[in-house]
């Protein structure tokens, strides 16, 4: 759908009623729509997956199939809500076909590739399918991912193809009156995939066009013994979504709707027809419904999800992975603890005996691999994120750098031999590391192998009321005011169906106002409908096999990296090891005060042996002077500060954890408790060494699962299932587990109505728990900078400003925090300043980089020039100086002026005067230097300069 035709022109078969190609006296009692698209054809398709499955379900359909434009995006989403719905899946891609090569890219007759629908009938056509994609977005992009005849005749196995729409090739011919040439594109694609898996794709929306190209396809169907095969292009599930669709369409184009030339669908038939409703546009055309059935049964592709796709680690010969990982772990041991306690061994080996059993050695070794590149190559690793920092053997390997044992984190909240999916071991590297040890794993395992994650920009309700609100052209102040009264939730707008619940004001608006409903109703339909695409803003996949074999790929937005065309989420069913490499800027402003420091008062900092009982680093957090503090830096957060008076690390930790939505209920009974306003009370006296350090408040999902095994018995795996049910509000796991919890209570001497109790109060708690590994972890980094800060101020705020350069109102706060600690922060100066902030004499100069409109390059060369010929003198001489430096240019030099960076040259206003008539001389020098000769002005020195070498009194005619 979509291109506008002119009028037919005359055709070669007369009009009227097609032939069949078979005799079929009755209309099939079932029909499968295999032409579909939904919210992955960005902007175009308003079908949501779930919605669209549902709906073919609710039909009592066997199949549907996922046709979206160019991409398989949602294709793994799409499977699993089949096999969850009962029906059959059939994947596949409406994809574009360059009317010559798709490798040419000149003009229109490139620019108009024609469709065709192709289905995975088998596995082999699912790999073709991947590879086809992957070559449109990778080797044919030109406006839109185009394949040829050329690629897809060497990649037609397993792929079942429909003509397609009235922009496939053939209906398109027939349209312009080219039957001829219509013929010929039937020959073609019955060549390439054979009669059994090539058939003419008709369709009626009540386009004119329509009738006449089924007719004529029709024919050909006879004269080719090819079967017709009715779709109907599906783009919304009901037909009353076809308002959300055309402003869909106009979110695509910048339209409005109620532009009489805008783009979009004639007819409001694109919706997901009832076979009755196919049974009727197609009554002359039985055999057409028979061939969905047809095509269906044809397809038999089936994945394996959920399996472990890790790629191979090379060990030392006679050693498997298991084997090598004991061995670094045993040293790790050594290497950590010294002479390591039992209690230590006993842990490691319980660790490794999970790793074993669950087959991950070998992810393991990758991820200390690439940690151990890291660190030889100076690269600033994080002490650990999430609950990987709960694993001694991460510990031991130098992955994480807490240890787990001295903080109470639980090693099965990580890993346990329940858990189906594959554990998550998030890293953090310094923004300028991270590329290099992406490099490395990429170099190491292949780049065919490894790719970073595509991600996907939804329409929350907010934006979807305001972008609807904008298309349909209501009154801005309307449409704010309804999108400012969606309630948010722990970060998160909630959506339009609970705000109409749950929030009288906006109810009243949508129930007594038309304008009101209409917009929200179509909110309400695009609501979750993805718009975009982007790079994952940490995800990389490592595949034991090229990556095609298993995800469609292509460029992230500017080109820049090959990302895949699965989510996260369905990267993990496919069972392949994604991890997330997080640039986190707080590190590179550690390693650059630890440097600082070691520049300016020759002392070394050891990271990894910082104390943890600092007076001065405790004082500054009591203070809530923790302005550039990592995670504490918020005026929420400092103002919890201030009256939390955090006195230990295990504060810190609880403070982070805390400081969230959700977890923030808790923080008045912490704080209270703490400072002995209230008493600390248990839930039950056994629970008093597990919420003894918080106060009796359960903060951390640990706590959750230390509670259920010291009440009711659990594993520790049965705990992290608990665990995982009450943070979700999973009901049937969270009735299950309470009868298991109340018998085990019980059985250990608890009355059942104390258990019922206990039960209760646990899970109220456990919705707001927040994972005590991530906030430990996360609170050494907050202890290092709060540390760094208290002890070394000017260094560190000298750290601070060099890494906060391109962020105005960031470089701002932090002068004023500077300034509130007595630090003088003095301007630019073309002959003092680096390009960075910098110290000199107890103070902090300004960086010439952090000018607006300057530039690194510009400055670096400037610094570069300094340094080698010496300060300049005026301002003549900074401009003859710079002439022959492409980045240097006068908006460069009247920002380095206005900006006080050249006072020293002169008074501001006459430099800023005299600055074209400098800037031209310098010019002119330029040149003639360049063409040999030289001015008499140079040899004798102009008046200007003669008057004033330093550029002060030069004063310029009108």
């Amino acid at each position: 759908m979509g291109r506008r035709f002119g009028p037919l022109r005359s055709l070669d078969y007369p009009r009227g009623p097609p032939h069949p190609t078979q005799t079929m006296p009755h209309a099939p009692e079932t029909f499968v729509h295999l032409h579909n698209h939904n919210e992955y054809s960005l902007l175009d398709g308003a079908s949501r997956t779930p919605d669209m499955v549902a709906r073919a379900a609710e039909l009592e359909m066997p199949a549907i199939g996922m046709t979206d434009h160019g991409v398989m995006y949602g294709a793994i989403h799409f499977y699993k809500a089949c096999k969850d719905a009962g029906i059959k899946p059939i994947i596949g891609c409406e994809v574009y076909v360059a009317p010559r090569s798709r490798l040419m890219r000149e003009g229109r007759v490139d620019r108009d590739p024609n469709h065709l629908t192709l289905l995975a009938a088998n596995h082999d056509g699912y790999l073709n399918l991947m590879r086809l994609c992957t070559v449109g977005q990778m080797e044919g992009m030109y406006y839109k991912p185009r394949i040829d005849k050329e690629i897809l005749a060497e990649h037609s196995t397993g792929l079942i193809a429909l003509s397609g729409c009235l922009q496939g090739e053939a209906a398109s011919r027939i349209v312009d009156g080219d039957v001829d040439g219509a013929r010929e594109s039937v020959a073609a694609y019955r060549d390439i995939f054979g009669k059994d898996r090539f058939l003419l794709e008709v369709q009626r929306h009540g386009i004119d066009r329509q009738t006449e190209v089924n007719g004529v396809l029709a024919r050909f169907g006879k004269e080719f013994g090819l079967r017709l095969c009715a779709t109907n292009d599906l783009h919304y599930v009901h037909r009353h979504d076809s308002e959300a669709h055309d402003v869909l369409l106009c979110l695509q184009t910048g339209a409005r709707f109620n532009d009489p030339n805008r783009w979009r669908f004639s007819t409001q038939e694109n919706y997901l027809k009832t076979t009755a409703e196919m049974i009727e546009a197609f009554a002359d055309m039985p055999e057409a419904l028979a061939s969905t059935l047809e095509v269906a049964d044809q397809v038999e592709l089936k994945l394996s999800l959920g399996a472990t796709l890790l790629p191979p680690f090379d060990v030392p010969d006679g050693l498997t992975p298991d084997q090598y990982l004991r061995q670094l772990v045993l040293k790790g041991l050594d290497w950590r603890f010294g002479t390591p306690a039992s209690a230590a061994k006993e842990r490691a080996e319980q660790e490794l005996a999970v790793i074993g059993q669950t087959g991950y050695a070998s992810y393991f070794l990758i991820v200390w691999d690439f940690y151990n590149f890291a660190r030889q190559n100076g690269i600033v690793v994080g002490p650990g994120r999430g609950s990987a920092a709960g694993s001694l053997v991460s510990y031991c390997l130098g992955i994480t750098n807490i240890d787990p044992l001295q903080h109470g984190l639980i090693f099965e909240r990580f890993l346990n031999i329940d858990r189906v999916s594959m554990p998550d071991i998030d890293c953090d590297f310094s923004v300028e590391g991270r590329e290099k040890v992406i490099r490395y794993v990429s170099e190491k395992y292949g780049a065919d192998r490894v790719a970073q994650i595509i991600t996907f920009t939804t329409m929350a309700s907010k934006a979807a009321i305001r972008d609807v609100g904008r298309v349909l052209e209501v009154p801005l102040r309307d449409t704010d005011r309804l999108a400012k009264l969606v309630p948010v939730w722990q970060g998160r707008s909630k959506t339009l169906e609970d705000t109409i619940k749950e929030v009288p004001e906006f109810r009243e608006a949508y129930e007594s106002s038309e304008e009101a409903k209409r917009l929200v109703d179509v909110a309400r339909t695009l609501e979750g409908v993805s718009r975009n695409v982007s790079t994952h803003a940490a995800g990389v996949v490592i595949a034991p096999e090229p990556l095609v074999r298993y995800t469609p790929l292509q460029y992230g937005p500017g080109r820049e990296a090959v990302i895949t065309q699965y989510d996260m989420k369905a990267v993990g069913d496919i069972g392949l090891l994604k991890i997330d490499f997080l640039g986190l800027q707080n590190l590179d402003i550690i390693a650059t005060c630890v440097r600082l420091i070691k520049e300016q008062r020759d002392i070394e900092i050891d990271l990894e042996h910082l104390p943890f009982d600092d007076a001065k680093t405790y004082e500054l957090i009591s203070l809530g002077d923790t302005h550039g503090v990592f995670q504490l830096e918020g005026a929420g957060m400092r103002r919890m500060l201030m009256d939390m008076r955090p006195q230990s690390f295990e504060d810190v930790s609880a403070a982070i954890a805390l400081f969230r939505p959700g977890p923030m209920v808790n923080i008045p009974a912490f704080i209270a408790r703490k400072q002995g306003r209230e008493p600390i009370e248990y839930m039950h006296e056994r629970l008093e060494p597990i919420l003894r350090e918080t106060y009796g408040v359960m903060i951390y999902q640990e706590q959750v699962m230390m509670a259920a095994r010291e009440l009711a018995g659990f594993t520790m795996s049965e705990a992290d299932i608990l665990r995982a049910a009450m943070g979700k509000k999973d009901k049937a796991k969270m009735a299950k587990l309470r009868t298991k919890f109340i018998e085990g209570t019980v059985e250990r001497g608890i009355p059942k109505a104390t258990a019922e109790a206990l039960f209760d109060g646990i899970a109220k708690f456990a919705e707001y728990g927040f994972n005590r590994a991530h906030s430990a972890a996360y609170a050494v980094i907050s202890y290092q900078t709060a540390y760094l800060k208290a002890n070394y101020p000017i260094e560190y705020m000298t750290a601070l400003l060099i890494h906060m350069e391109g962020s105005a109102d960031r470089v701002a706060t932090a002068i004023v925090d500077c300034r509130l600690r007595g630090i003088d922060v003095l301007a630019p100066d073309i002959n003092h300043s680096r390009a960075d902030f910098s110290m000199s004499d107890g103070r902090i100069l300004f960086g010439l980089a952090a000018i607006k409109n300057v530039g690194s390059h510009a400055v670096e060369s400037i610094v570069a020039l300094r340094d080698t010929d010496g300060p300049f003198k005026s301002l003549e001489d900074l401009c003859e100086r710079t002439s022959a430096i492409q980045d240097v240019n006068r908006r460069v030099l009247e920002a380095l002026v206005q900006s006080g960076a050249s006072d020293s040259l002169g008074e501001r206003a006459r430099l800023i005067a005299a600055l074209d008539h400098a800037v031209s001389r310098a010019e002119r020098a330029r040149r003639d230097r360049e063409s040999g000769q030289t001015s008499l002005l140079d040899m004798v020195g102009s008046p200007e300069a003669q008057a004033d070498d330093y550029g002060l009194t030069i004063d310029v005619a009108p």
